[in-house]
Order: C-alpha cells, then structure tokens, then sequence
C-alpha cells in the first residue's frame, strides 16, 4: 500500500508543470480576472524564493490596485503614502543597505503623484528595484485617464478619447527616468504570454542581483492590460495591449550596465 502511494507521488512529481511558490499566501487575489497584477506578484515572489532573500527583502506597496500587496506577498512589507514609495525605498535602503528594497507602483501612483519621488530617486542612482506596473489608466477608482492613457483612448474623464491638443501627450516616465545617470538597467516587459512571463522574470532577477552587487537603481516597468476599466473581456484587452499598448510602449531593453540601447 504504502509502495504504491510513493509511486504515485513519484508519478505526479515528474509529471508536475507547476507549483504556487510558498511566498505567495493564501488569500484569494483581489485583482480583476485576467488582470496582469497576480501574475507579477508571483514572478516576484518566485525570483525571491529562488535567490534565498525571503528574510533579507522588504517590498513597498503602492496606492492603487495593489494596494493591499502586502497580503499576498509572504515577505516583509510596508505601505507608502499615494506616491511616496520611492522616497521610503530610499529611506529603507539607506538604513538597512544589506536588505533587498523593492517598490511596487502603478501608472497613478508611480507617473502622476509620484513623478518627483520617481525621477529624483532615479536620478540619485538610489540602490532599489522599481517595479512599475503600467495599464495606461486608473484602473482602481473608476477608469480615469492617466498619465499613461493612450492618444484617443477612450476613459471615464476622457469618453472621446484622449485629446493630446487640450490633454497633454502621454508620459513615457521610462524612457525619461533612462536618460539619468543614476539609472543602471531599466527595461519594459508584459506578463500575458508565457514566453513574455519568462523575460519579466529574467528582468526581475536581473534588478535583484543588481542591487546585490550596488549597481545603482534598477527599473522594470510591466506593460500590462486593465480588461475592467477597457470595458473588454480578459482575452480582448489582451490583444488590444498587443495591438495599441506595445507600439506606443515597445517591449524590450532601454539600458543595460547604464548605458542606453540603441
């Protein structure tokens, strides 16, 4: 009995595709179906689980979706002010420089409350991970647009459709945050394929063992789909990033060893 049950443990183990990473907690996600949040936060935890630092990193929850981080993420964690979460990275970093400092933020919180906290953190080269999560809309409050919403993209404050000669252009905070000196690798990546989940994941751990070796400040924005506040079912905003989000915001490297890609 007990020979048969091994073999089927044997069995299910060689035929296991995946298993939840530990870091990752019980509570039942908060984010909409199909929405890319739940799946950067695994990429995250299984980077951390994988590198051994689940004791040695402290996360920073933004406003926004993500808000309530912290409880799905098995690590230490703090919450910041709308904003603020590179100020308080670099307040945490600078007290405990052997820790792992991560900061979690949307397009809201990160590029339009938190522009200056963004830019000056970058631009000091401060040793942290951001990690920003772009779906070009608030996705939490009601479907306003943002600073990351889209030319003619339709929004709650903007049901016309953005209007750049009386709304402004869209920011493209990663490319204006490469520019920095203090900026040592800065990338855009997607989590809606498998093969995109795999290069957000090397990206990731790239940021961690970056700030290991006190390379200065790693940047990995997620270029990610808001399927409730597009109006549009999971699978359609996910063809509607590829085919609207990703020629605005191209996927791939912008600097590498803080020297920008050509």
């Amino acid at each position: 009995m007990e020979e048969n049950i091994k073999k089927d443990n044997i069995r299910k183990e060689e035929n296991l595709v995946y298993i939840k990473t530990k870091l990752m907690t019980d509570k039942v996600l908060s984010y909409c179906p199909g929405c890319g949040h739940g799946t950067t936060h695994r990429i995250i935890m299984e980077v951390v689980d994988e590198m051994g630092i689940q004791s040695e990193t402290i996360g920073i929850a933004p406003v926004g979706c993500a808000v309530l981080a912290y409880e799905f993420m098995n690590i230490d964690m703090q919450e910041a002010a709308h904003g603020r979460a590179p100020a308080m990275a670099t307040a945490m970093k600078r007290l405990m420089p052997e820790k792992f400092i991560f900061s979690y933020q949307g397009d809201g919180d990160l590029a339009a409350i938190g522009t200056a906290e963004t830019i000056h953190a970058c631009n000091r080269g401060e040793n942290i991970t951001i990690i920003f999560v772009n779906n070009g809309i608030y996705g939490m409050t009601g479907g306003q647009m943002a600073p990351t919403t889209l030319p003619g993209m339709k929004s709650s404050t903007s049901p016309y459709g953005r209007d750049v000669a009386t709304m402004g252009n869209p920011l493209k905070i990663t490319e204006l945050i490469a520019q920095l000196p203090g900026t040592y690798f800065v990338t855009r990546q997607a989590v809606h394929t498998p093969a995109n989940v795999r290069k957000t994941k090397k990206a990731i751990r790239k940021a961690f063992e970056n700030q290991k070796l006190k390379k200065g400040l790693s940047f990995v924005e997620v270029v990610s789909n808001c399927n409730s506040g597009w109006k549009m079912a999971p699978v359609q905003s996910n063809e509607w990033m590829v085919e609207n989000m990703f020629p605005f915001y191209p996927l791939g490297d912008i600097k590498i060893e803080g020297e920008l890609v050509k």
